[in-house]
């Protein structure tokens, strides 16, 4: 059994659905601390030829509040000015009109808490690529939250009866591949090959580390399926 855990992003890079490509099980961490300007709730789009970073908007903010506790402020109107800005970024996109839809119909969707708005957002999207991971949230998992930092991952690894755990390259620094062995969970880091996703974005140059609302407005799918598995794992 395979498992990634990550904190809720809305439409994040590549790399995140990867992740979730990647295993059998995909864990939101919800029932940790919001991080204030991190990207759970912030990316970039290319506009107008450069990153242009949105951020939804949420209700008091609060590094004391844990993700699960935070609550989106997304009115409809702020609703409709972020879809006239992706509208206005992506309308002569080569598949504007097959993924503006999917795109509507998530930042539409009428829920105030941002795990499961987020949440929402992440299943459509994983829906429409075809990749059928589980999506859980920490929050709901039975395990002892005292714990922090990689005791809480193993912890989670171990409620789930998992073997394996891969988490993004980022965060080596992070855990400890003799923890993981004493548990009986095999520790893999995942790797982009960033130099094999890149695409025509109508433009001379190529941006990359955006949203995956870039990759998908100018990819068919066999397309993105294949840049998912642009990966490697390490140990």
């Amino acid at each position: 059994m395979k498992i990634g855990i990550m904190q809720p992003y809305f439409m994040p890079y590549i790399g995140y659905w990867q992740l979730i490509g990647a295993v059998d099980k995909f864990v939101i961490l919800d029932d940790v601390n919001y991080i204030m300007r991190g990207f759970i709730n912030r990316n970039s789009i290319l506009l107008n030829g450069k990153p242009y970073r949105f951020t939804l908007p949420v209700e008091k903010a609060s590094q004391n509040k844990l993700i699960q506790e935070t609550a989106l402020s997304f009115t409809q109107k702020s609703k409709m000015d972020f879809l006239k800005t992706i509208c206005n970024a992506y309308r002569k996109s080569p598949h504007f009109e097959e993924i503006m839809p999917l795109i509507t119909e998530a930042v539409n969707y009428e829920e105030a808490d941002l795990t499961e708005f987020i949440r929402f957002s992440i299943e459509r999207v994983i829906a429409f690529l075809h990749i059928d991971t589980e999506i859980l949230l920490s929050s709901q998992i039975d395990k002892d939250n005292t714990l922090k930092a990689e005791k809480r991952i193993i912890e989670i690894c171990k409620a789930l009866h998992a073997d394996t755990y891969i988490n993004p390259c980022g965060g080596r620094a992070l855990y400890s591949h003799s923890d993981f062995e004493r548990e009986g969970i095999a520790l893999f880091f995942l790797e982009t090959k960033r130099e094999n996703i890149i695409y025509s974005q109508n433009q001379d140059f190529f941006v990359e580390n955006l949203s995956i609302i870039d990759v998908l407005m100018h990819n068919d799918i066999q397309t993105i399926k294949k840049y998912l598995n642009e990966y490697e794992l390490r140990k």
